[in-house]
C-alpha cells in the first residue's frame, strides 16, 4: 500500500492510496484538468482509478468530482447527507450512498469511514485496510472523539490535518466571525488538537506521517514541526503536504 498528495489547503485537497491494481481518489478539490496533470505527474492517469470517496460538500474537497466521475465513468462513495447537499437527482447513476457505520469493500481495500464533526451535512473520512497495512486520512474537524481515536491507532501511514497555529490565527488577518468559525467545535485542528490526538493513538507502527489542509496564513511548517514532534515516535520524518505541489509517494510495504 501507498499514498500521496495531489494538493492540500483551502484551494483544493485531493489524495490518492494504492494496493496492487486498486487506486483511490480521497476527494477531488481541483478542476479535471488540474487533478489530471497532477495525477500525471504520479505516472497515473484518471483512467486508473478505481474510485473516488468524498468526505464532504465544501468546494475545496469537490470541486471535480462530478466531471471527473462523468468523463472517466468513476464511481465516487459518499455520505447520504453529502449527497443531499449538493441537490443531485435521486436516480444519479454511478453515486453510491455509504452507511457511515459499516466498513465496505473497494477492490483490494477494506474502508471504515469514520464520522467527524465539521460544519458540513454529514462529513466523513476514511481508514484503508489491505493485508497488515493501514492508512488514515484525518482532516477538517474541529475537534477529535474517543471513536477517532479509536479507528485511527495502530495506522501505518496517517495524513493528519494542523490547520492553525492558536498564536497566528488570533493574531493573523481574517476576521473575527472567520476565527471563530476555524477554531471552533466543527472548524478545523489545529497543530496542538492534532498532536493531543497523535499522542492518544498507538503510533507504535506507524512508519508515514504527512501534515494536510495547512493554513497559509495561520501556520507554518517550522511551528507544525516543533508541536507534532514531541506526541510522536522519535526519528519518525514529518512530511507537509503542499497545496500547489503533488507529494512523492509515501510506502506503508
Amino acid at each position: 500500500m501507498r499514498f500521496a498528495s495531489l494538493g492540500s489547503g483551502s484551494k483544493g485537497n485531493c489524495t490518492i492510496v494504492e494496493c496492487n491494481t486498486t487506486n483511490i481518489l480521497i476527494d477531488c478539490g481541483f478542476s479535471l484538468k488540474s487533478t489530471t496533470t497532477r495525477l500525471e505527474q504520479l505516472n497515473k492517469s484518471p483512467a486508473d482509478l478505481t474510485a473516488i470517496l468524498v468526505s464532504h460538500e465544501h468546494s475545496d474537497h469537490w470541486k471535480g468530482v462530478e466531471d471527473l466521475a462523468s468523463k472517466f465513468n468513476v464511481p465516487v462513495y459518499l455520505s447520504a447527507g453529502t449527497y443531499k447537499a449538493k441537490n443531485m437527482e435521486s436516480n444519479r447513476t454511478g453515486f453510491h450512498i455509504i452507511n457511515n457505520h459499516n466498513d465496505f469493500v473497494i477492490g483490494d481495500f477494506t474502508i471504515t469511514p469514520v464520522p467527524v464533526p465539521h460544519d458540513a451535512r454529514e462529513p466523513i473520512q476514511y481508514v484503508f485496510k489491505s493485508g497488515s497495512a493501514q492508512f488514515g486520512i484525518i482532516t477538517d474537524l474541529g475537534h477529535y472523539t474517543t471513536h477517532i481515536v479509536e479507528c485511527y491507532s495502530n495506522c501505518n501511514g496517517i495524513l493528519i490535518e494542523c490547520n492553525y497555529d492558536e498564536d497566528m490565527l488570533n493574531n493573523g488577518p481574517y476576521p473575527k466571525f472567520l476565527k471563530q468559525r476555524v477554531s471552533g467545535l466543527f472548524g478545523h485542528l489545529s497543530n496542538s488538537q492534532a498532536a493531543d490526538l497523535l499522542s492518544r493513538l498507538d503510533c507504535s507502527g506507524l512508519r508515514q506521517l504527512v501534515i494536510g489542509h495547512v493554513s497559509k496564513e495561520n501556520n507554518c511548517g517550522d511551528i507544525i514541526r516543533a508541536r507534532i514532534g514531541k506526541s510522536i515516535p522519535v526519528n519518525l520524518p514529518v512530511h507537509i503536504a503542499a497545496q500547489t505541489k503533488v507529494s512523492e509517494w509515501f510506502s506503508l510495504a
